[in-house]
């Protein structure tokens, strides 16, 4: 499975939108665009997964700077996400 980040989302692309969309080049097993946890806002990018590793390059090689819902988006293989660091404090932590 090859999970593709993709960028530069208008605030109006769903998950719904954003797997239609990436439906045309190959099987899409999961589409998700990120929201805002206070605002539910989307936060302008998101995530496609393809079960098919030749789907997800054809994605990338014909849909990287292609127009969704008025945007032209960023395709890119997803990194994976680096580890959080656990040292901050939180909102309900003081600094000493």
């Amino acid at each position: 499975m090859t999970k593709l980040f993709i960028g530069s989302l208008s605030w109006d692309t769903t998950d719904d939108s954003l797997r239609n969309f990436f439906a045309q080049v190959g099987t899409v097993a999961s589409a998700r665009v990120i929201t805002d946890r206070q605002t539910g806002r989307s936060r302008g990018f998101g995530f496609v997964e393809y079960e098919n590793d030749e789907e997800a390059k054809r994605a990338m090689d014909e849909l990287n700077g292609k127009e969704l819902d008025g945007r032209a988006i960023v395709v890119n293989e997803a990194r994976p996400q680096a580890p959080r660091n656990t040292d901050m404090p939180t909102d309900n932590q003081s600094e000493t």
